[in-house]
């Protein structure tokens, strides 16, 4: 079969190649289907439910008093994410900034916010006050923290998180994703029982899971296993690679109501707040976020496939149950690193003739190397690939809007590698 991706600049020789790994990949990607199935119904459910129609998408300003569009997009998504009640807000810049304000809005002085999966994303570690002292940070508003590191296995310690907390423990957080971190990302399911235990023994703390790049790669969320607020970004699963900005946060009504406060003013809460913008992208977005993810999906194991065949350690490894959408790989130095980075953005749609280079990334401690030609940007479900310079040289990969970009991606990657004499096909 002759190389379709010639005009590339793609090898045969990593074209033929990465053919035969993917020939390994067909029982899994027919379970991605599955699970893209089940929550393409469940979306396509909350749109009927809630009666979704053209007049949704109009503009509104000022105040935003009676936004109709805003107030379904919000009901859309609490039954997309098996939630009582939602916020989706299109001036979230980042996950990171709606999962500050959801924290911020459930914690007060005096309260405790205990990390029950290790260290939080590099991001966090300012807006939290692990590090420093900023203003306005959780440590600067009078919230204690601590963190319970996973067990040997990478899963929860149910009984170190317990054992560890007491009445001031406001907030029980969980990172579904795996952040720069080598381990598994956790499944919902795998939540439930501290989740459980945690209401059990203490009914006034509050279960809430960082749920960026797990969105609608398993067949439910967190929400469904005891969580009471999840989080997330729009420019990553559930903004499907359409929604130009925002976040999302999901769970029960009444703490949903509690972060309304802090994300305008106490006693107007979710009330208030227009858009001059269609709401479209946000509903196109949503509607298309089980698909985009299963792209995105496929094209984590291809990559995870890929590295694995020449020796590299990755995680996951092929045939691991996955809950996010990113594939890491230890690649034993600076330089595999840096050329899978270049080869991505050299493959990418928008700035395919940038060459990334490491930099000091503001929010991370060390330099941090991005691969992101996508059309949002910072945009983790379009492909990309980033990565701090530091050992054990480990980057991560996410995204594809299409499983074939993801697969030009890793065969560019190869080539430039082959390239830098780094290996041999």
């Amino acid at each position: 079969m002759s190389n379709p991706f010639s005009s590339l600049s793609i090898s045969d020789a990593s074209y033929a190649f990465v053919l035969e790994c993917e020939k390994k990949l067909a029982p899994y990607f027919a379970q991605i289907n599955e699970v893209e199935e089940t929550n393409q119904s469940r979306v396509l459910a909350a749109f009927g439910s809630e009666g979704v129609a053209a007049r949704h998408f109009a503009q509104t300003n000022g105040y935003g008093y009676d936004d109709i569009g805003r107030d379904t997009l919000d009901r859309v998504f609490a039954r997309a994410l098996c939630a009582e009640d939602a916020i989706v807000r299109p001036n979230f810049v980042s996950g990171t900034h709606a999962i500050f304000t959801a924290l911020a809005g459930l914690m007060k002085v005096g309260d405790t916010m205990l990390a029950a999966s290790g260290k939080p994303y590099d991001t966090l570690e300012r807006a939290i006050g692990i590090v420093g002292d900023e203003y306005g940070s959780l440590k600067n508003l009078g919230v204690n923290y601590k963190q319970i590191e996973l067990d040997k296995n990478g899963k929860i310690d149910v009984e170190a998180v317990i054992n560890s907390m007491n009445e001031s423990v406001k907030v029980v957080y969980v990172q579904r994703s795996r952040g720069y971190a080598w381990r598994d990302s956790l499944l919902p399911q795998e939540m439930e029982r501290l989740f459980m235990e945690v209401h059990k023994n203490y009914p006034d703390a509050i279960t809430v899971v960082d749920n960026c790049y797990g969105e609608f790669t398993t067949p439910a969320e967190p929400t469904v296993f005891e969580a009471d607020v999840i989080i997330g970004s729009l420019i990553k699963n559930p903004g499907g690679g359409i929604a130009p900005t925002g976040g999302y946060m999901a769970g029960k009504k009444r703490f949903i109501e509690q972060i309304a406060n802090r994300l305008t003013v106490p006693g107007m809460g979710r009330e208030v707040g227009s858009y001059a913008a269609s709401y479209e992208p946000f509903f196109h977005g949503l509607f298309m976020a089980p698909h985009t993810t299963a792209q995105a999906l496929k094209s984590a194991m291809l990559f995870g496939c890929v590295f694995e065949t020449i020796g590299m350690e990755t995680m996951p490894r092929l045939g691991a149950v996955r809950s996010d959408i990113v594939q890491s790989v230890k690649m034993g130095g600076p330089v595999p690193l840096v050329a899978l980075c270049q080869a991505i953005q050299r493959v990418s749609p928008i700035d395919s003739n940038v060459v990334p280079e490491p930099w000091d990334m503001p929010g991370y401690n060390t330099q941090v190397i991005m691969a992101a030609g996508a059309f949002v940007q910072g945009s983790s479900i379009e492909l990309s690939a980033d990565a701090p310079i530091c050992e054990p040289y480990i980057v991560y990969i996410q995204g594809a809007l299409t499983y074939v970009h993801g697969k030009i991606g890793v065969m560019a990657a190869l080539d430039e590698m082959v390239r830098k004499k780094e290996i041999r096909l």
